[in-house]
């Protein structure tokens, strides 16, 4: 669409708008309506003498005098209220006729040429994807990102380790030793003993490998899914296309590029058949509905047997003042956090409870929890990752 057709298109809507305007307040009575008021009381009074004067509770004269009386206001509100139409009524209808066409069509445009974005060409729904992928393919590097966080890697630790893990060849010990890195949330570390690893197992390298691999190094960029992280993804994949924690990171991949579409996709079999218990299955289906949306596609949430907030309680709480929502919150947290201290929980509960404290601001108690919940779930890799995550996304210290 040309610049002119635009604005041909945008002065027509206006003027049509300013048209039915304009309509609508020619059908509205004007200032006429009390002499149609009184109009309607003096017919009802001369109803009203007839039936006294058949039910001959006055004399033939008195209802002539007060026929005569009532007439003469009838004929004084007959001539307000032509006067009042022809008058006043076309005077203000006038006057607010002027103001429509004034207003609505140059201060549509003016509002519009501030506002809008004047001569901005259109945009179909593919060239948009497409330019969204270019965006995902430049995004910046693992050590970009690292920078741009003021967190650039320790090159003294990496010189170190490059030597110590060049002579290593015991697979075994190299996954015991990304293991404990790992849970120390020491990612550096993890991230090249698992570079390592992968290179000496070459082909056979399997698709967990390259997921973990992955998985340190979001972790290490604090959630950001870089380009190499992307190729490990790749890798995992083209191993095992079902493999959950890939998938879960190829989709947060796409929903921080805004391709909601391919978020849906990857994440859409993890909501609704993912392992029961999997952190990534919780995260996802918390985010997903939202994704949906954004997406443009219409999903509701199959119903889970996960413990929290149900939808009626999520509605009630829509309902209710701030101070009442924010009481029933601070219970179900106190519920929550007892019930963790007493029977324990999955790893889908302290993380709830650690988001939950987040969003109450209590923060000191938050990071309390989720220390608590480290030891808890020590030496389970995909738990701790988790925590970890939530962690970072409500400003902890992992």
């Amino acid at each position: 669409m040309t610049a002119g057709v635009f604005w041909a298109v945008a002065i027509g809507l206006a003027a049509l708008v300013a048209y039915m305007l304009i309509g609508a307040l020619r059908r509205v009575p004007g200032q006429n309506n009390s002499a149609e008021a009184d109009l309607a009381v003096y017919r009802d009074q001369l109803a009203e003498i007839e039936r006294d004067l058949a039910r001959a509770t006055i004399a033939a004269p008195e209802a002539e005098r007060l026929r005569a009386e009532v007439g003469k206001r009838v004929i004084e509100a007959d001539k307000a209220r032509m006067t009042g139409s022809v008058t006043a009524g076309s005077t203000s209808t006038a006057v607010l006729v002027a103001v429509i066409i004034a207003v609505v069509v140059p201060g549509g445009m003016a509002a519009y040429w501030a506002l809008g974005a004047p001569g901005y060409p259109d945009m179909a729904l593919e060239p948009r994807l497409a330019g969204l992928d270019d965006a995902i393919r430049a995004r910046p590097s693992q050590e970009a990102e690292l920078a741009t966080q003021g967190r650039t890697r320790d090159m003294a630790l990496d010189t170190r380790l490059s030597a110590e893990l060049a002579a290593a060849t015991d697979t075994e010990a190299l996954r015991a030793r990304f293991q404990q890195h790992f849970e120390a949330g020491e990612m550096q570390a993890a991230v090249r003993v698992q570079e390592r690893l992968i290179a000496l197992q070459g082909e056979a390298a399997s698709s967990q490998g390259y997921a973990m691999l992955a998985l340190a190094l979001t972790l290490e960029a604090q959630g950001y899914v870089s380009p190499e992280a992307e190729g490990a993804l790749r890798a995992s994949l083209q191993r095992d296309a079902s493999n959950e924690i890939a998938r879960y990171l190829v989709g947060e991949m796409f929903r921080q590029g805004a391709r909601f579409d391919r978020a849906f996709q990857f994440w859409r079999p993890i909501a609704e058949s993912g392992t029961p218990g999997s952190p990534f299955v919780a995260d996802v289906r918390a985010k997903i509905e939202q994704v949906a949306e954004l997406a443009g596609v219409r999903y509701a949430l199959p119903a889970s047997v996960a413990s929290g907030p149900t939808a009626g309680d999520v509605a009630a709480a829509a309902e209710m003042a701030p101070e009442e929502r924010q009481a029933m919150i601070e219970g179900m947290v106190a519920q929550l956090s007892d019930r963790l201290a007493t029977e324990g929980g999955n790893v889908e509960d302290w993380n709830r409870l650690i988001r939950s404290l987040a969003i109450l601001e209590r923060l000191p108690e938050a990071q309390k929890i989720y220390d608590e919940a480290k030891d808890r779930f020590q030496g389970r890799p995909a738990e701790l990752s988790f925590l970890r995550l939530a962690a970072v996304e409500t400003g902890l210290s992992p």
